[in-house]
């Protein structure tokens, strides 16, 4: 999917942004482990995504790109269009605070106010507005059981393919990304019934990882009978 110009200068503008400030808060973060991501949802527009993160989890940071920036492009159109109302009305720009877990066991939250520094406050580089921002606690993402018969049997199925570990990290991406978009979501739309958001970032889990499996799987018999060729 192609990126559009006003796509790409947002981009740039935030990262200017953050190599501009003053060498000493940089340097402070960069010593503290904060480092800082931007991904752009599929080339869409808006929302610029900007993953807030420490040094020790980068590998979370760079699936968490690959599914906004990847994954987006590849889930049916049907669950792409199911937001296209919310992600027009959404902040320019979006942190992201990736953290290991958190106290109070969520997935995820949203944030009435932006806490993170370099953003807490409007900019010229998105756009003179106020950014949008969530947090998410990846361990737990990891451990979610989303729907756990149906999981549980695609996890039977791929190990049969040996290709259980591709699809364990599929699905954390689409988890991943369908947190993101229900948390979009309570930005956008605060006064929304949680059942009516729920309901909604269920449905594109369900039907993005229903398509990749189907994808998948079209391809685990050739897996199987070249591994069986190779034996042979």
């Amino acid at each position: 999917m192609a990126t559009d110009p006003e796509t790409s200068n947002l981009r740039a503008a935030v990262e200017q942004y953050l190599a501009a400030r003053p060498a000493l808060v940089r340097w402070r973060q960069w010593l503290a482990g904060r480092r800082y991501r931007v991904a752009n949802l599929g080339g869409r527009a808006h929302p610029l995504f900007a993953i807030a993160f420490q040094f020790r989890d980068g590998k979370r940071a760079a699936e968490l790109t690959q599914a906004l920036e990847h994954d987006w492009t590849e889930v049916p159109a049907k669950c792409r269009e199911a937001y296209d109302e919310i992600l027009f009305q959404a902040p320019k720009l979006v942190v992201i605070q990736l953290h290991r877990t958190n106290v109070c066991k969520c997935l995820a939250h949203r944030h009435v106010a932006v806490r993170e520094g370099p953003f807490a406050m409007p900019h010229d580089a998105f756009g003179g507005d106020h950014a949008g921002e969530m947090d998410i606690a990846y361990e737990r993402v990891k451990t979610w059981q989303a729907l756990p018969l149906s999981e549980t049997a695609l996890d039977a199925k791929f190990l049969e393919g040996s290709r259980l570990e591709e699809f364990h990290a599929e699905q954390f991406r689409l988890r991943l990304l369908s947190i993101v978009l229900h948390e979009t979501n309570h930005l956008v739309q605060p006064g929304e019934p949680e059942t009516s958001i729920r309901e909604r970032s269920m449905a594109f889990y369900r039907e993005a990882l229903a398509a990749y499996t189907e994808n998948a799987i079209a391809t685990l018999s050739f897996t199987i009978d070249r591994s069986f060729s190779r034996l042979g």
